[in-house]
């Protein structure tokens, strides 16, 4: 049998053409009894069956069969199972098995017909089928029957794998890349499934199924309307092409694009041409016209979707589509008599038929506008939603999943429901309404499968900034208008975020803009509303007035009948936002001081609104006035009457807890409110209500038992559960809480409650427990549940910071390498699925990245620190902590200008961080541009003048700078800024620090003996303690330049006891030094070993420089270990040796920590060459020190000694000056110098005024 018959027969109708081919072919005899059965087939398709022929092709059928060989009987079962006669195929296959031992080829057909039953047992039955006839080898039949079979099991991954060998085996067979598009999709990876779409059409290029995908990607994953209509066009050009007959094809392709193209007039014009066409061919299809009447509705065209309905009922009277689609017509028109009628008479209909979501939804739409009870309403409404999601159970993302979803019923559900809603966002902390959180849940399935649908994220950020989650709203707000810049209702509540976040400027912004794209907004008067409010916030009373007089002079602003409702229960909004305008009114009159004016208007509220469902706001404001007016009773005797029926009966309880608790202070009376709502509507946000409240006022065991009574009515609901385990950690009861979540997680709770108990777990340091909880929730099949990824990457997280604390950091990195690659799948849905948790994730992924970074550093691999740093900071470009710790890591991997660009980024968004003007300082510093060094310091001290730490580095980069005078006004500053300041430790550090360096040694010990026992301050006051004891003048150890010159001095008695006195000194204060980590033992022993050098015996010299050599040998270049070295030498008159140490520490590279020790070293070595009278390397030496410190005394005195040897009298005077000037004119020798060298210069007058000064 030709293909040719087969397509005639079953898809264009054309039994003539049909039965000529069959006849063609019912003499050959391996497919005879095929043809046979098929000619008897069509003959009862014909619209007039020839019985006779029938007759006798059934009498020749059934010879035929007694004497079928293997291959009649295997084309006869394929036929069958091709037109739905599957029992009969399989009789026809089984035989055929039998009579053939096993034959691969009905194995193969008989496990397609087992597909076909569709139920479990089956599927596992025709999977062994497959199995066997694919024991031979690889058969496509077999490999696509293996593949359906793990896709109708839900094993798309598995069923992946097996289409992906059809495709290697068979890489020109053009279904099974169709099907591996389709499993793609299955498994929500719309990249990979675009990827094989593209190559489907190199292959094909008017394939069907990849336009098809093709343009539900642009249309519902990019929500690219002009390419999806494009893509659209191109697949109707297909159709032509390739199966121009094909009428249901034409009617089936229209409805997954007609649903979720948010009813775009284009994509609906090529949809309604693509039907027209369908009807065309077939037009005794009453579901065609149906479908024709439905989205001629959503092109807004109802009067051409009613003709279409009586078309589809003309043809077949017991359509539901074609009756429901009328009904729904009489509703948009206001003929409800009729449509109560029809409504009726389908319900009856409806008890013998599957339930109809959308007949439930006309009950609710004639509902509510027949004013009904709020709750009935509801109630069907709740019914929708329950019938219509119960189809999607169990089905994949796919084309029909779109069509099931119905993207565009369920937002007209929603936008139904949002009537109910209170029309001002929640109170932070305030439990989320019911209704808000359905509509979260169904909104969100919506832009997680639809995310191109801009009409679902608008109102998901409605929803969000109803439920008070301003942040959420405002970032789906941002993805509507960066697809839409003219999306004015989306532009209108921008403005009312704005509004929230106190941007009232850019609250302004958005309302002209919206303006500028719809004129028609000036009617409404929530934008005179939010445009009042805003100008009342930024101090323009008189305009907000003027304005809101424009919103009352609207139409429809005052009601001009006597009827208290309105005729349609919709316009209810347009009543709450004409209450909010009076509301606001009074309070605008109240604040421009027109007391009586603010009365009048709430007069005409309480006459406008008197009887209607918002009366009570009225109340509510009237109890809000008495407030400002003092007058609290009067307040509380207006909301004490109201009863448990009206409308905002909890608002109005809230109410008088608040005036209860913050103007009466009487916690007993405000749980009492919250008490009447959970006894007169015991429902669970009652009790969420009522244990929030408890925990306000710090009873946190009443609260759980709140909680606790919400749980048994909702036992599905983790975040009371979460709530509950919460309140038990508040109340210090651990252990009960440990036991409550695992109660929770036995009992179905959901996952993230692991979270929260291994949190707990965590805190408590019980690890093992919590490693436990974390790897039971995360051990589970592949998901790939956006919500799902998420969690996973917060336990993958909380596991890593576990293996961290117990010191496993292998184990801590893999948790987190994990938790990043979680996350990267994460961030490239999250955009579309889930736009307000952008943030959030994009901050998450930056801590899991700065996370591994922080291992990286701990295990000294800097380049892949730098690495995950600056990955981190690809996510969260803002992040100033993430730029702080790479520019920190820069700084230590010596790349100073890395640092510099990362410190001056930060700088530009935070001025005032501390940290970064700090290494901002210190780069200077390395760079010895102590200028720019000493401004960012000075910056910090004039924002906190009592930031010591600061003020310690700021007196060593002035004295750097030559500067040391402009440091007492620092002090000044600290003492004015904090009255206490002198007794703080960092201060006398500080002072104690400056009189060090300004040559006052005696009273710097005394600051630094305050500072010396405190746990910030006190080891570094120790330190210079024990360095001015050893050296208080601040000589050259071991040099002998001024020693020779001072020989007499040098050797008296009186100073030799002095130096005994202050190394047991030094000895005492070593014993207090208590170094925490190994550079600071090092240090110790450094120290300790100067001190014994500073008692000038042999035995005690060589001690400390064999100390000094280990030091050396152990750590290469140890500068302070090579300078204690040279300067042993020097005691030991080993000048030699001690000036090959000096020499190759001058060839070093100087750095800031060493920066002390090196110019010890400079020194000691020009005094080694000043000696042997090599002056020209001495002074480059003395130079190299006065570039880096311009207050070095010593410096400038051995300069001023170079010169007087040299007779330059005039310069060696200068460099006597600076060292007098840098020494504070305390040391006499320097003095004397001085006053030598003016004499010399014949500056006779200086000469006698520094004498006198020496005298004095």
């Amino acid at each position: 049998m030709n293909n040719s018959s087969y397509h005639h027969l079953d898809f264009s109708g054309k039994t003539q053409e049909a039965l000529r081919e069959f006849e063609t072919t019912k003499n050959k005899q391996d497919v005879s009894l095929c043809s046979h059965i098929a000619l008897i087939h069509t003959h009862k398709m014909s619209l007039h069956p020839d019985k006779e022929a029938i007759l006798e092709l059934d009498s020749r059928m059934k010879e035929l069969r007694k004497g079928a060989g293997q291959k009649a009987l295997y084309y006869a079962g394929l036929f069958l199972w091709h037109i739905g006669r599957h029992d009969k195929a399989r009789d026809y296959i089984d035989r055929m098995i039998k009579m053939s031992n096993n034959s691969k080829e009905g194995l193969v057909l008989r496990g397609w017909l087992d597909i076909t039953r569709g139920k479990e047992p089956y599927t596992k039955k025709a999977l062994r089928y497959f199995e066997e006839g694919l024991q031979d080898g690889n058969d496509i039949f077999a490999l696509l029957g293996k593949a359906q079979c793990l896709e109708m099991r839900q094993k798309y991954s598995s069923a992946l794998e097996t289409v992906n060998q059809i495709i290697v085996n068979f890489p020109s067979f053009l279904p099974a890349f169709i099907k591996k598009m389709k499993l793609q999709l299955a498994l929500q990876d719309w990249d990979l499934t675009v990827e094989t779409a593209q190559r489907l059409l190199i292959q094909d290029s008017q394939n069907v199924d990849a336009l098809r995908m093709l343009a539900l990607y642009y249309l519902c994953r990019e929500g690219d309307i002009e390419k999806a209509t494009s893509k659209l066009e191109n697949l109707g050009n297909a159709l032509d092409t390739m199966e121009p007959l094909n009428a249901h094809l034409f009617y089936k392709i229209t409805i997954a694009f007609s649903r979720t193209c948010g009813r775009s007039q284009p994509i609906l014009q090529k949809t309604q041409t693509l039907l027209e066409r369908a009807f065309r061919l077939n037009p005794q299809q009453s579901k065609f016209a149906a479908e024709l009447g439905y989205q001629m509705i959503l092109q807004g065209k109802v009067k051409e979707a009613s003709k279409w309905y009586k078309t589809a009922i003309t043809l077949d009277e017991t359509s539901v589509p074609a009756l429901t689609g009328c009904i729904r017509c009489q509703l948009i028109e206001g003929e409800l008599e009729d449509a109560d009628q029809q409504l009726e008479f389908l319900s009856e209909i409806q008890q013998s038929i599957e339930k109809s979501a959308e007949l439930t939804y006309l009950h609710a739409v004639l509902a509510m506008k027949k004013n009904k009870r709020q709750e009935e309403v509801i109630d069907l409404l709740n019914d929708v939603l329950d019938t219509h999601l119960s189809h999607l159970e169990d089905l994949p993302l796919g084309i029909q999943y779109f069509e099931k979803l119905n993207p565009d019923f369920l937002l007209e559900i929603i936008t139904e429901y949002l009537n109910f809603c209170p029309m001002q966002p929640a109170s932070p902390g305030q439990p989320l309404s019911p209704l808000l959180r359905r509509f979260t849940s169904v909104l969100e399935t919506i832009v997680r499968t639809v995310p191109g649908l801009l009409q679902a994220v608008f109102l998901i950020a409605k929803v969000k900034y109803l439920s008070g989650d301003i942040e959420a709203a405002y970032n789906n707000l941002q993805r509507c208008l960066e697809h839409s810049p003219s999306y004015a209702d989306a532009h209108l509540l921008m403005a009312q975020v704005y509004l929230s976040q106190e941007k009232y400027k850019l609250c302004s912004q958005s309302l002209e803009l919206c303006l500028s794209y719809d004129f028609k907004v000036r009617e409404y008067p929530l934008y005179h509303l939010i445009k009042a409010q805003s100008q009342k916030k930024m101090g323009e009373i008189a305009e907000a007035i003027k304005t809101l007089h424009m919103a009352m002079s609207l139409p429809g602003m005052r009601r001009t009948g006597a009827s208290s409702e309105s005729k349609y229960r919709k316009t209810e909004v347009e009543t709450s936002h004409r209450l909010s305008v009076f509301l606001e009114l009074v309070d605008v009159h109240r604040l421009n001081g027109e007391q009586h004016e603010a009365a009048k208007v709430l007069q005409d509220a309480i006459h406008e609104f008197s009887g209607t469902s918002e009366e009570l706001r009225v109340t509510i404001a009237n109890a809000d006035l008495a407030l400002v007016q003092g007058d609290v009773e009067r307040a509380l005797s207006m909301l004490r009457n109201v009863t448990v029926e009206q409308p905002y009966f909890i608002e109005v309880k809230e109410k008088m807890a608040d005036i209860y608790l913050k103007h009466r202070k009487e916690k007993m009376l405000y749980i009492t409110c919250y008490r009447e709502i959970a006894e007169r509507m015991p429902n669970p946000r009652s009790f969420l209500l009522l244990g929030d409240a408890y925990m306000n006022i710090q009873e946190p065991e009443e609260a759980i038992i709140a909680y606790e009574q919400a749980l048994n009515q909702n036992p599905k609901d983790g975040t009371l559960a979460s709530k509950i385990g919460k309140a038990l950690v508040k109340t210090h009861n651990y252990s009960k809480a440990i036991t409550y979540y695992e109660a929770a997680l036995k009992s179905g709770q959901q996952n993230y409650l692991c979270y929260d108990l291994a949190e707990l777990l965590l805190k408590l340091k019980w690890y093992d427990k919590a490693e436990k909880v974390l790897r039971h929730s995360l051990t589970h099949e592949p998901v790939n549940e956006l919500s799902a990824l998420m969690e996973d990457g917060r336990s993958q997280v909380l596991l890593a910071k576990v293996y961290s604390k117990m010191n496993r950091p292998a184990d801590a990195i893999a948790s987190l390498q994990q938790a990043r690659e979680l996350q990267a799948r994460v961030l490239k849905r999250v955009q579309m699925e889930q736009p307000d948790a952008v943030p959030a994730q994009k901050q998450l992924a930056a801590e899991i990245c700065a996370e591994i970074a922080k291992h990286s550093v701990v295990q000294q691999d800097y380049e892949k620190a730098i690495k995950f740093y600056r990955e981190a900071l690809v996510h969260c470009e803002t992040d100033n902590k993430i730029m702080l710790e790479l520019a920190r890591l820069y700084l230590l991997q010596d790349d100073p200008d890395a640092c510099l660009r990362h410190c001056a980024l930060l700088l530009q968004s935070d001025q005032d961080n501390e940290a970064a003007t700090m290494m901002m300082a210190d780069l200077m510093f390395r760079k010895q541009d102590y200028e720019q060094a000493a401004f960012h310091l000075q910056q910090l001290l004039e924002r906190k003048p009592d930031n010591y730490m600061t003020l310690f580095r700021l007196i060593d980069i002035l004295r750097r700078c030559g500067k040391l005078e402009d440091v007492p006004r620092f002090f000044l500053m600290a003492e004015k800024h904090n009255s206490r300041a002198k007794l703080e430790p960092g201060y006398q550090y500080c002072k104690g620090l400056y009189l060090w360096y300004t040559g006052e040694p005696n009273d710097a010990l005394r600051n630094f003996n305050k500072a010396r026992k405190d746990s910030d301050w006190g080891q570094n006051a120790l330190y210079n303690m024990i360095e001015i004891c050893l050296n208080p003048d601040n000589e050259t150890i071991g040099g002998e330049v001024f020693e020779n010159l001072d020989e007499d001095l040098g050797n008296s008695t009186e100073k030799q006891e002095c130096m005994q006195l202050a190394v047991r000194t030094a000895e005492k204060l070593l014993k207090e030094l208590k170094p925490q980590t190994a550079q600071g033992q090092v240090q110790l022993h450094i120290m300790e070993n100067y001190c014994l050098m500073a008692t000038k015996q042999k035995s005690n010299v060589e001690q400390a420089l064999n100390v000094f050599t280990e030091i050396a040998t152990s750590e290469k270049d140890h500068i302070p270990a090579l300078l204690g070295m040279a300067t042993a030498f020097m005691i030991l008159k080993q000048t030699p040796k001690a000036r090959n140490q000096l020499k190759r520490i001058a060839k070093m590279n100087w750095n800031p920590i060493d920066a002390e020790e090196f110019e010890k070293s400079w020194l000691l070595l020009a005094d080694i060459y000043i000696q042997s009278a090599k002056y020209d390397m001495a002074e480059e030496l003395l130079k190299r020190c006065l570039r880096h410190n311009k207050s070095c005394c010593k410096a400038y005195e051995y300069m001023g000694y170079i010169m007087e040897k040299e007779q330059a009298y005039t310069d060696a005077a200068f460099n006597y000056e600076m060292a007098w000037k840098h020494g504070s004119q305390t040391n006499p020798s320097v003095g004397y110098k001085l006053a030598f060298n003016y004499l010399k210069a014949k500056r006779y007058v200086d000469a006698i005024d520094i004498c006198h000064q020496i005298s004095s």
